[in-house]
């Protein structure tokens, strides 16, 4: 019998994690052909959420959660249950009920047709239109600036053969951008198209910093652009002001007693060089960033305990 493993991260999801265990249940109920289990990593939750997970891996042993010793952020927390998993295909989603769990059967006919990677693509959501708006921009941009193919409007909710964890887990990177990593990796995917609900209960974790914070891990682990654009931008700007220069410098000859010199294109430019500085070393500082957790090699995180491994 083939097993297929659901993994989900979790903090502070005490509305909503008695729902989602027992909807993968029941999903899992009408895919009797299969084995599974359902791995859960808590992330330091700070509500009824720990008590919740060991009522219910008491009373299910198919049922895994790791507590983690601190809250770790997603990326890694959610990656490190992934690493953990042993079926002959792993789903990754989220416990708050916006990946619907009856996608699983879809994501397994896919498997079965042949693919390594079943991915779920938001072509609609229920949240505000601004934010699928602006993700959609985000998406077309990176898509461009890109080295590698990168799916839009996936979240990491999907299905991924044994053979694919296998590979993540040679790349060991300690701060992974997981839907750049599976697009890097080349397999084919299926792309199943879903409309994602709004969130029932409780309010999402996301907030600016680690959308931003997602964002830049997706344009620097899989692009050079703005480093070179940099560079050409540098290049470009200094030509043009070399120009303006010496044009104003010919114009101030030409015309000594009735051109003034003046301080605004002095201050303007002044400021706009400023700017683009800032920018640029900002962008390098993202790189710089990101080579800096690399060389630590810190865990993806520290566990407290785990319960039915």
């Amino acid at each position: 019998m083939k097993s297929i493993s659901i993994v989900s991260g979790c903090f502070n999801e005490a509305d909503n994690i008695d729902e989602f265990v027992s909807r993968v249940r029941e999903t899992m109920a009408t895919l009797p052909q299969y084995g599974y289990d359902i791995i859960i990593i808590d992330n330091a939750s700070t509500d009824d959420t720990p008590k919740i997970l060991r009522r219910i891996s008491a009373e299910d042993s198919r049922v895994k959660v790791i507590f983690n010793a601190r809250n770790f952020g997603a990326v890694r927390s959610g990656y490190h249950a992934l690493m953990q998993a042993e079926g002959d295909a792993v789903v990754a989603m989220a416990s708050d009920l916006q990946d619907p769990p009856p996608l699983i059967r879809e994501f397994v006919a896919k498997w079965e047709e042949g693919f390594r990677v079943a991915l779920a693509i938001k072509t609609q959501s229920e949240e505000s239109g601004l934010f699928y708006l602006l993700r959609t921009a985000y998406y077309s941009t990176v898509k461009r600036l890109a080295d590698i193919e990168l799916t839009a409007h996936s979240t990491g909710f999907g299905l991924y053969d044994k053979q694919v964890i296998e590979v993540l887990r040679k790349m060991d990177d300690p701060y992974p951008y997981f839907r750049g990593m599976i697009s890097d990796i080349g397999f084919e995917s299926a792309k199943v198209p879903f409309t994602q609900p709004q969130r029932k209960r409780g309010i999402t974790k996301n907030n600016f910093y680690t959308l931003y914070d997602l964002a830049m891990l997706g344009l620097t682990s899989h692009s050079k652009v703005p480093l070179r654009l940099a560079t050409m931008l540098g290049f470009a700007m200094s030509l043009l002001s070399l120009c303006f220069a010496t044009g104003y410098f010919i114009y101030k000859l030409i015309f000594w007693e009735s051109f003034p010199v003046g301080q605004a294109p002095i201050v303007i430019g002044l400021f706009l060089f400023a700017s683009l500085q800032l920018f640029f070393i900002g962008i390098i500082g993202e790189y710089v960033g990101a080579i800096h957790t690399q060389v630590l090699r810190r865990p993806l995180v520290v566990e407290r305990e785990r319960i039915n491994f």
